[in-house]
């Protein structure tokens, strides 16, 4: 098929971004793809075995499920609390608003191993939570905090949110206010209101919102490593370790492929659900 030249014309401005899509994304990827198929670290042989070795070993399809529920919790968590904070944002006046917008975009402008060293000071056993607990007698001795599962996803919640509250205000103000005081007049309590009325129309965004969040936490290293300690392993340090600890670079390769696939077929396989939900609702 040939192009005419008024169409080549409204291509042009967006070659520059294919071309460093291209150099950014594709050709990396492709790289990975060709390093997954040597079968030693010496690049030596070709095959499939770096997959058949990850599908048959239980402990990395465990570091997987562990680092994929991971950012499911974290996501949910974080729905849970931006929905208050949503609300509150549209209940609020002008500076209520103004006073939320910059607690929420504060954390953006931190940096993310900043505020991964305030958690490691929050949970430490000589932490402000420890410490608070201690000094009110609610805790005879100091509680493990850190390096844990719960304190992980608390720390990754909390440096996330931002991420799950933006979208989900959005969709908030888009709301339209009659429906809500239509529902009110004909008796229906505030929990029904919200359950029938205000969370269908704000799905679009916390569904975004939740995709951004867990696309997000699975992925962050530096979190997960801090955090979390050397002790837990996921997807991100166990492929980190298989590259520079071992040098096992076919197998470090195959596994950040693997771990691309499942979050991307997550994420796509999420957002076909919810568009054929949104579609029903819209039919309903």
């Amino acid at each position: 098929m040939r192009l005419h030249s008024a169409e080549v014309k409204q291509m042009l401005p967006a070659m520059p971004l294919a071309a460093l899509f291209l150099v950014t994304f594709v050709v990396p990827l492709l790289v990975l793809v060709f390093l997954s198929l040597f079968r030693t670290p010496q690049f030596t042989e070709m095959g499939l075995d770096q997959y058949v070795r990850f599908l048959g070993e239980g402990f990395s399809l465990g570091v997987l499920f562990d680092t994929l529920l991971l950012g499911a919790e974290v996501a949910l968590l974080s729905l849970l609390l931006a929905y208050p904070l949503g609300l509150a944002y549209v209940a609020a006046g002008p500076a209520g608003r103004t006073l939320i917008t910059f607690l929420i975009l504060l954390p953006l402008l931190t940096s993310t191993v900043v505020r991964t060293f305030a958690w490691i000071v929050i949970l430490g056993r000589e932490g402000i939570v420890n410490s608070a607990m201690l000094a009110l007698g609610l805790w005879d001795q100091p509680a493990r905090l850190l390096y844990t599962w719960s304190g992980l996803v608390v720390a990754l919640t909390q440096i996330q949110l931002p991420l799950m509250a933006l979208p989900l205000i959005n969709s908030l103000l888009r709301v339209d206010r009659n429906l809500m005081r239509a529902a009110e007049g004909l008796g229906a309590s505030q929990a029904r209101i919200f359950f029938t009325v205000v969370l269908p129309l704000t799905l679009p965004g916390a569904i975004a919102g939740w995709l951004l969040v867990f696309a997000a936490a699975v992925t962050a290293f530096i979190t997960q490593s801090l955090v979390g300690g050397g002790r837990m392993i996921l997807m991100p340090l166990y492929i980190y370790q298989q590259a520079m600890g071992v040098q096992e670079w076919p197998f470090a390769a195959a596994l950040s492929l693997i771990f691309t696939v499942a979050v991307i077929g997550i994420v796509a396989g999420i957002g076909v659900l919810s568009r054929r939900f949104m579609r029903g609702v819209d039919a309903a």
